[in-house]
């Protein structure tokens, strides 16, 4: 069985919905899709959970039931039963109801979560029920009777194969339908997965039932090499290794969550990402395969700040990095790139919410230079140290452009480089001119 995942825009309108059916029944195999909420849901309802955290019921009241009526205005036009239209709007008639609710009660997070969770159960609901009406055999599968988390948060891995391997057991069945991103909690309360949401759940689902493989529907053909928004001529990786997609998603590639896929690599499922639009364009799959000598993409990550620590103690002396790194570890603030030499380390971050805090404690320890407005640049691919020429064309693509800090060798898929943000669009293009077309 493959696990298909598909996002807000791919069931953003009742048009949409029906192409995103015809889809997923058109080979007659067997199926568990993954849906999120309908674009813009979302967001309406995190607008929702500020009035009430406001005690704005009123504003609360006016964008629920705008959301009312274009839902219902959806019902109508996606579903040609009369009998179908009524159970459906009766549902959604009792899910806005329910929101309304909240004006009466302490809200706080939990009570936000629970109503972000309604998106995708509407999504869902409507989904199945249109496949039912076409005569498609859908079952409709919660997330919340085997999705849960950890007292970690972190994903309850054997829960969920446990509570969702009985409920796939029916071969009659075509196509099973479940929501991305909810989830409960260690409490059984409900909750979300953050990190990756959608594309997450999807993952950890096709690991929890060994599927064939995972596909990850989107609006774009893939994973490119470069980011489309700001370098000319980008085209699309067709083959990355896990860690490689990885390193990519976390300095930039806003395509996939570096942490959804982990699932999927420790289970040896190969994930493609593919293109709604284009549904015939081979995407990108990732796998644990590696292709040897080859530079595949460069990400970039903005907002970066670059802190360094100098010390006269530091020379010869063991534990001064360690007394460095737990003062980071203290205020939870990752750290993406290191440097280091005799008398001084540098180190970049992208969270700088207890910056100050952290600057105050680096500064027992020697003198502290805090540089901001900084990028760092991710060249992803085969980086073995013995491929003689591979960090050169790199350096070489960049020498015209001011570089705070190198990192190489801490992984064998990528060289980084911190520049400043405003050299961000010349650097991309230079590297994609020198790397791949060819300049």
């Amino acid at each position: 069985m493959k696990v298909l995942k598909f996002g807000g825009t791919s069931v953003g309108t009742p048009a949409r919905m029906k192409d995103v059916s015809k889809f997923i029944t058109a080979d007659g195999e067997r199926k568990l899709v993954v849906l999120s909420a309908m674009s813009g849901t979302t967001n309406s309802l995190v607008e929702i959970s500020k009035y009430y955290y406001n005690q704005n019921a009123a504003g609360a009241g006016d964008i629920i039931n705008k959301m009312r009526g274009t839902y219902l205005e959806h019902v109508d036009n996606l579903y040609s039963t009369d009998k179908v239209k009524q159970e459906v709007s009766k549902f959604i008639n009792e899910k806005f109801d329910y929101l309304l609710t909240f004006a009466n009660m302490e809200f706080t997070g939990k009570e936000e979560k629970i109503i972000l969770a309604q998106g995708e159960l509407i999504s869902t609901y409507m989904v199945s029920h249109y496949l039912v009406e076409t005569g498609i055999n859908a079952v409709l599968l919660p997330a919340l009777n085997f999705m849960k988390t950890d007292a970690d948060s972190e994903p309850d891995l054997n829960y969920i194969s446990e509570h969702i391997q009985p409920l796939i057991t029916d071969k009659n069945v075509q196509i099973y339908i479940t929501q991305g991103f909810i989830c409960r909690n260690a409490n059984g309360d409900i909750d979300n997965l953050q990190r990756g949401g959608s594309d997450y759940t999807a993952s950890l689902v096709g690991a929890a039932i060994q599927a064939e493989e995972i596909q990850i529907w989107t609006d774009i053909d893939g994973m490119h090499n470069n980011d489309p928004r700001v370098v000319d001529k980008t085209s699309p990786v067709r083959q990355l290794n896990f860690e490689e997609a990885a390193e990519l998603a976390y300095f930039g590639a806003k395509i996939l969550h570096p942490t959804c896929i982990q699932p999927a690599k420790f289970a040896n499922i190969p994930v493609k990402l593919l293109n709604t639009m284009q549904p015939d364009a081979p995407g990108t799959t990732i796998d644990n395969r590696i292709q040897h000598g080859t530079i595949k993409a460069v990400a970039a990550k903005e907002n970066i700040t670059a802190i360094k620590i100098k010390s006269g103690r530091m020379l010869l002396a063991y534990g001064f990095l360690r007394k460095v790194f737990e003062i980071f570890e203290t205020y939870k603030t990752p750290i993406d790139m290191i440097c280091t030499s005799e008398v001084g380390v540098s180190v970049s971050i992208d969270n700088t919410a207890n910056l100050e805090t952290i600057l105050q404690e680096l500064r027992k320890y020697g003198t502290v230079t805090v540089d901001k407005g900084l990028c760092i640049v991710c060249v992803v691919g085969d980086m073995e140290w013995e491929n003689v020429g591979f960090e050169a064309r790199a350096l070489d693509a960049l020498k015209d452009i001011p570089v705070r800090m190198i990192s190489y060798g801490g992984s064998n898929y990528n060289i980084s480089f911190l520049i400043n943000e405003s050299d961000k669009q010349r650097a991309l293009q230079s590297l994609s001119d020198h790397l791949f077309n060819g300049k």
